[in-house]
């Protein structure tokens, strides 16, 4: 039986259920289809395995989708500032107890985080232990992501994956990319999966009040690049407009390389779209792209969080990665809105 709050907001998002995407040939995420890709790849049994441990665990399990529950915050945005809603969260063991309890395909945070509760929740739950990270206590703040652990204590610790983030377009983007690149190099040779946060940043890209950091152009390569180093899983923001390769390459200026089709034939303006163009540079749909789940403290986050998983599952997308709309309440709560987006992705109505 639906949930009658999530019943509400489907009939308010019922014109994106209906919708019928522009890219027609990129097929739903399914368990046995994913593995299948997986297993003719380059990767090794033992990768396999924890993939699908991944995919197999928690309330999403077997149905090719993947319900994650990041929490880094507490480095990239200053612990105090994500915890003070919550304070229960400046202690991981509660992390863990939360991604369990609300069933989630695994848990996401740092090596200090999940290395000081992995005897106890390592075997009950996949962890992934996000590498690196931008710290902000320097001055002036920088864009730099920085590790803060190693892939072998991530395997120490009993991770099935490991994640990492890249700043594409930043000053800093070429190093970053040889870092993570060696880095999932060795977590392959150790059997775990890789997951990568694509981000792009850089000031110029804001321009006439438009943040083109958002645009379904620029994530898109971004993540082409982020397969293009093997990534498994990537994980990006939904796009909020697009045109950031045009707007970039205007009066003489040049950045990069664009085709006209690429916002004719291959997208259009509907959020749906912009998505579905995310998917597709992740090789055709075969890496599996889940949405960030966005910032906590909108008027409602469940219809924010609802409308998300729409698009995503809906593009063809993998999932929903959603740390700060379910940590930054009561305990209860988080269960509640993450359970809530998973029903999106148990419906086979969307």
């Amino acid at each position: 039986m639906t949930n009658p709050k999530l019943q509400n907001y489907l009939q308010e998002f019922d014109d994106l259920i209906q919708y019928k995407p522009l890219l027609a040939n990129i097929k739903r995420p399914n368990f046995e289809e994913s593995m299948q890709t997986f297993s003719q790849s380059n990767r090794s049994n033992q990768v396999l395995n924890n993939l699908s441990r991944l995919y197999s665990h928690g309330r999403l399990g077997g149905t090719g989708y993947l319900s994650i529950l990041p929490v880094d915050q507490g480095i990239e945005h200053s612990a105090g500032a994500s915890f003070a809603t919550n304070p229960i969260y400046f202690d991981p063991e509660n992390i863990a107890k939360l991604a369990l309890e609300a069933g989630c395909n695994g848990v996401a945070s740092s090596i200090g985080a999940l290395g000081l509760v992995s005897r106890k929740y390592a075997h009950k739950l996949p962890f992934i232990v996000k590498l690196n990270h931008n710290q902000l206590l320097s001055y002036p703040n920088q864009i730099r992501q920085t590790m803060y652990g190693t892939v072998q204590d991530a395997w120490n610790l009993g991770a099935s994956g490991v994640g990492a983030t890249i700043y594409f377009g930043s000053a800093d983007t070429n190093r970053e990319i040889e870092e993570v690149a060696l880095a999932f190099e060795k977590a392959h040779s150790l059997g775990m999966f890789t997951v990568l946060w694509c981000y792009v940043r850089n000031s110029a890209f804001k321009i006439e009040n438009k943040n083109y950091e958002a645009s379904s152009d620029l994530t898109a390569q971004a993540n082409h690049l982020g397969v293009s180093i093997q990534a498994d899983i990537i994980k990006q923001k939904l796009p909020t407009l697009n045109g950031g390769f045009a707007a970039l390459n205007i009066e003489g200026s040049s950045y990069g390389k664009f085709d006209p089709k690429m916002y004719t034939e291959l997208t259009t303006e509907h959020p749906i779209d912009l998505a579905r163009y995310q998917v597709l540079n992740c090789f055709g749909g075969k890496i599996p792209l889940i949405s960030s789940g966005g910032e906590a403290g909108s008027s409602d986050d469940k219809k924010e969080a609802v409308r998300t998983a729409i698009i995503n599952k809906k593009a063809g997308g993998s999932g929903l990665i959603m740390g700060r709309k379910a940590f930054q309440r009561d305990f209860k709560d988080g269960v509640s809105i993450l359970n809530l987006v998973q029903d999106v992705y148990l419906l086979d109505s969307i």
